[in-house]
């Protein structure tokens, strides 16, 4: 005799986004899945990967939002990290094996001038231990069978760098950085130029684009809210959006919008960072609903992205 199936949970069309502050030693994918759970969401994505070494802001989309999670894909990214001079690991961070030691004989202001020579572009030679991919293959799978195959390097940009404490053989430094940037890539090149290595024992991300940690939840007081209570910890869907200027659109206007219309902007009223924006958010004025995200140019405002639930 077999046992009676449980009744399927139903999901919910939920819309908006969670800033979750990711725990140590679990995946993004894992954590998303647990959020998801516990939302009961039909539908949710996250916004790029944390490693499991590393904690903190993770912004999860549901719904309608995860139309433009792309954008915070292409964000500058805000971390605070340590990093442990005179030892290298194979894979650069405090999970990989040491495989060489050195003497650090350096100062906290010789640490300070080498941190100064990575401001700016630079350019970075991805580690073995990452997700990309050559010829169909994360680098990952190379390296955990004993290869390591050529790399191109890759210009990325960092925008800050500053030194939050010093007791050698540890630095903690915050760093804002372009998309792309490998935080234990600069650790270890830092180590590098003060000649004794370096691998990154903490990482934590503070910032994605203009989202920060103030408003993050941790999925322990998610697990513990009731499930009714759990909704508060959402923002709309416009919280990734935030960078766009805003456009305002009549009814009439909104109509064609939502038909994925191109509007002339000699008809609409543009004013302020809107006027010379490439991209902006666009809004229903009666009702103050988002509409989508559109694009400026040749004398027109063309949809990109529209959001479903808007019409309704």
């Amino acid at each position: 005799m077999t046992a009676p199936q449980r009744p399927r949970v139903p999901r919910r069309a939920l819309d908006g986004v969670l800033l979750l502050d990711k725990p140590i030693g679990l995946s993004s994918n894992d954590a998303l899945i647990r959020a998801k759970r516990l939302y009961l969401a039909k539908k949710a994505g996250h916004t790029g990967t944390l490693d499991p070494l590393a904690t903190g802001l993770l912004p999860l989309c549901f719904g309608e939002a995860t139309k433009f999670s792309q954008d915070l894909l292409e964000a500058d990214k805000t971390y605070e990290a340590t990093m442990r001079l005179g030892i290298r690991t194979a894979t650069g961070d405090a999970e990989g094996e040491a495989i060489e030691t050195r003497e650090v004989s350096c100062d906290e202001a010789a640490v300070v001038a080498a941190m100064a020579r990575f401001l700016g572009e630079i350019v970075q030679v991805p580690p073995m231990y990452s997700a990309l991919k050559r010829d169909g293959k994360p680098l990952y799978e190379y390296a955990r069978a004993g290869q390591t195959v050529e790399r191109e390097g890759r210009q990325v940009t960092i925008l800050a760098l500053e030194m939050l404490s010093c007791t050698l053989p540890d630095v903690t430094f915050r760093v804002t950085c372009s998309k792309g940037t490998y935080v234990r890539t600069l650790a270890e090149d830092i180590g590098e130029a003060l000649g004794c290595g370096a691998h990154l024992v903490a990482l934590r991300r503070t910032g994605v684009g203009a989202l920060t940690l103030e408003h993050a939840v941790t999925l322990d007081a998610l697990s513990d809210a009731a499930e009714g209570e759990r909704d508060q910890w959402l923002q709309p869907v416009d919280a990734l959006l935030s960078t766009f200027p805003a456009v305002q659109l009549d009814a009439e206007a909104t109509r064609r919008f939502l038909h994925g219309q191109r509007l002339r902007l000699a008809d609409l009223v543009l004013t302020g960072e809107a006027a010379q924006a490439e991209r902006v958010r666009v809004y229903a004025a009666e009702e103050g609903k988002l509409l989508g995200v559109a694009k400026l140019g040749e004398g027109v405002l063309a949809p990109e992205r529209l959001v479903v639930t808007a019409a309704s």
